[in-house]
């Protein structure tokens, strides 16, 4: 701590001194013999606590504080002075002045009123030191948040307790329209460095969410500016990401874009659609809109598969049921060719819809070859033929790579997550240490245990929480820290949710049965 005395009287000053430096013999002391000279001093010495006197020729100490305070607001000041009148001392408060001191003061009496004041300032440097920790853990964190919020809306993997705090955390109100653009990473010898680029870049626009990379697919939430619209926006991201990749070495990459919707529930359709544009590889251009994809929007209107059947027919992939897979792709044929479509067209919805479960299976981390014709199909039979077996490669694959998963794969995740619950664990952390992608593993957890991870990882943090309040020596927020959130406020939300009643109400409760 450094301390500064400020009194015209030399004598005075020495005094002061020799009390300051026997009660505190650790702090740094320094003297001004006037209040120009103590402003003057201050921007060199930076006092955390002033002891100025207030009757001093020429510069005042009252206007010596009010100058000190506008330049550095944090620091504190005692008045010293024989006056012992109402004006000044209303004068002081207004300033801002922790206290005041009448000569003579005994040395007691001064060591008291210093002390106190030391300890206000100890404590306000521990809150704005805890504050700013706080506030790097947070911003070392959103890149995680950000991530499994991208998950979570692409996916359908929605946790009502947690999305609107993580959404807001992050900024943005969940009914503002929005797009979903997504990187297919042709050819990157260096994923990671070109991964990293990317967030740097939606950090530096601020309009946007990155998604965790996954089998070389960078998604994108990307939220509509005002003034600007769909295509211009989306079209120039586009190009940014896509100059990125040509500063990266050997970098090579086509985007797909989705059609714009009116609120993040929704915004799964866009991701679809991104995949879909990313579906013709021999386009000279290195982007594509989905709308832009041949008839896309009678498609969507018509009774082919639309997004109910689209949604029926990726529940079947994830589900593992290929027969009722082919079913729905011989279906469409059947309706494409009675309405009588014309047959490349037709070929080219049949190629969407297998490339539609190709993408899904790549996101549940299985390795699949990118599904292509071998050839123009002459007739409606060639079609059905080329499209079973087209289905029948991508089914082999998922089974071969659910044939390596350890059976017990869940079980160890559930138990790194009881043990170290109270860490930053996100999906794609958890996904690295069983070597599966996130979104595979939220399906296999949400499958065998009937609980998405984060749910499981909320009730694991509140079930500590609830034992660790059985001690009345910790604080509440020593046990948000303790069990994983570092923001107290959002703990106390969360375990309202979860348990229908304030964290304190609850420890009210459990203490009065202990008694």
């Amino acid at each position: 701590m450094k301390l500064l005395v400020v009194d015209d009287e030399q004598i005075e000053r020495e005094g002061m001194l020799a009390i300051l430096r026997k009660g505190f013999p650790d702090a740094e002391l320094a003297q001004a013999k006037n209040g120009k000279a103590a402003v003057e001093l201050v921007a060199e010495y930076r006092p955390d606590l002033v002891l100025m006197d207030i009757k001093m020729p020429g510069m005042s100490g009252l206007e010596a504080v009010e100058r000190i305070s506008a330049q550095y607001p944090e620091t504190k000041f005692i008045m010293v002075t024989a006056y012992d009148t109402f004006d000044y001392a209303l004068q002081a408060i207004k300033l801002g002045v922790k206290d005041y001191l009448l000569k003579p003061s005994k040395a007691a009496e001064i060591t008291e009123t210093v002390a106190k004041a030391l300890r206000e300032i100890q404590m306000e440097r521990e809150a704005r030191q805890s504050s700013i920790r706080d506030r790097n853990t947070v911003e070392k964190m959103m890149p995680v948040v950000e991530a499994d919020i991208v998950t979570q809306l692409l996916f359908d993997h929605v946790h009502e307790v947690h999305l609107d705090e993580m959404v807001s955390l992050l900024g943005r109100q969940t009914t503002k329209e929005a797009f979903v653009l997504v990187i297919d990473l042709r050819r990157a010898p260096s994923p990671e460095s070109y991964y990293a680029a990317v967030k740097e870049k939606l950090r530096q626009l601020g309009n946007g969410w990155v998604g965790a990379i996954s089998c070389r697919h960078i998604p994108l939430v990307v939220f509509l500016e005002e003034g600007k619209s769909y295509r211009a926006q989306a079209a120039s991201m586009a190009r940014q990401l896509l100059d990125l990749a040509e500063r990266a070495p050997q970098t090579e990459c086509f985007i797909g874009i989705g059609s714009a919707y009116s609120s993040l529930d929704r915004i799964r359709y866009s991701y679809r659609e991104a995949l879909l544009a990313l579906s013709e590889h021999a386009l000279p251009a290195r982007h594509r809109f989905y709308e832009d994809v041949p008839s896309a929007a009678e498609w969507l209107s018509s009774d082919f598969p639309g997004k109910e059947k689209e949604m029926q027919l990726l529940d079947h992939v994830r589900l593992g049921q290929w027969e009722r897979v082919r079913e729905t792709v011989k279906l469409t044929i059947e309706r494409l060719e009675t309405a009588g479509t014309e047959l490349n067209l037709a070929q080219q919805r049949v190629l969407e819809t297998v490339w539609l479960v190709s993408r899904l299976l790549t996101d549940m981390g299985v390795e699949t070859e990118p599904p292509y014709f071998s050839f123009r199909v002459g007739d409606f039979r060639q079609l059905r033929a080329e499209a079973d077996g087209l289905i029948g490669k991508l089914q082999q694959a998922a089974e071969r790579h659910r044939s390596r998963i350890e059976p017990d794969v869940v079980q160890k995740v559930k138990m790194y997550i009881l043990e170290f619950s109270h860490l930053d664990l996100s999906l794609e952390a958890i996904a690295e240490q069983v070597g599966l992608s996130p979104f595979y593993l939220s399906k296999l957890f949400k499958e065998q245990l009937g609980v998405n991870y984060i749910d499981f990882l909320t009730e694991c943090r509140v079930e500590r929480a609830k034992t660790m309040m059985a001690d009345p020596k910790l604080s509440l927020k020593e046990i948000a820290y303790a069990v994983g959130y570092r923001d107290p406020n959002y703990f106390s939300k969360v375990f309202r949710k979860m348990c229908g009643v304030p964290p304190t109400d609850y420890r009210k409760q459990l203490l009065g049965r202990k008694g």
